[in-house]
């Protein structure tokens, strides 16, 4: 990569991991910058997850108080995210991307949608928390679904692993944001991983967006620890919906 070029990876793997611990969809902004790099669309993908992992990491740094609260809920949460984001890799790796890609937009919108109603639902019925056995199933299938997703593409995965989250366990957003951060870096994991060792990963570009994501990710979680769900909760909303826009027409 030219100067110019590592600047613009730089930059973007900042604001990816700041955005990823805000909200979720921080691909959205390295992997056009990687593909600006001359790099293919799948090499760009699978280099993407990769860089993005320490991202996540710090991103658990920053809301290390908040995932421990939660830290009982992890093991079977991280379980269901490992099944699905096995599912997602080897689906990446193996099957044209048209059909998944045209679903992608409404499974953002629809957990833009889960964060929007989720007050209301609490509102007039109650949280169904996870302890109940039946909510505690839905919540797992839920969430490996959603790491399908992230193992396939993952932009916006942590909007739908909150959407999800949100609904199923009576928390505010501002922790279940440690939650989400903790599922993110196991999904993170599997696709380090599995495109690791499979995948047409791009090392030296890797080489310089993991550091600045794992920066961002820990400044972003700082910040997002601190703002108030009736800020924070329009904010990923809004988000998303630029999110699902972009992923549309891409």
């Amino acid at each position: 990569m030219s100067g110019a070029e590592v600047a613009l990876v730089v930059v973007a793997a900042l604001a990816c991991g700041a955005v990823n611990a805000l909200a979720g969809g921080g691909s959205l902004i390295l992997f056009p910058a990687l593909v600006a790099t001359g790099m293919g669309t799948l090499a760009a993908n699978v280099t993407n997850s990769v860089s993005t992992w320490p991202g996540y990491l710090g991103s658990i740094g920053g809301f290390r108080a908040e995932l421990a609260a939660h830290r009982h809920r992890l093991p079977r949460l991280a379980a269901a995210t490992v099944a699905g984001s096995l599912v997602g890799c080897a689906l990446l790796l193996a099957t044209p991307t048209e059909a998944f890609d045209a679903i992608v937009p409404i499974l953002v919108l629809v957990a833009a949608g889960l964060l929007a109603v989720q007050p209301a639902v609490a509102r007039r019925v109650g949280v169904p928390v996870d302890h109940h056995r039946r909510a505690s199933r839905g919540q797992l299938v839920a969430i490996s679904f959603a790491a399908v997703y992230g193992g396939y593409f993952g932009a916006a995965l942590g909007v739908i692993f909150l959407g999800v989250l949100a609904l199923t366990i009576d928390a505010p957003l501002r922790e279940l944001n440690g939650l989400k951060a903790g599922l993110s870096a196991v999904d993170a994991t599997v696709s380090l991983v599995v495109f690791g060792l499979f995948g047409p990963v791009a090392w030296g570009a890797v080489a310089v967006a993991a550091p600045a994501t794992l920066v961002g990710g820990y400044l972003g979680a700082r910040v997002a620890r601190r703002v108030p769900d009736a800020v924070l909760r329009p904010a990923v909303i809004a988000f998303a919906v630029l999110v699902a826009l972009a992923l549309a027409v891409r």
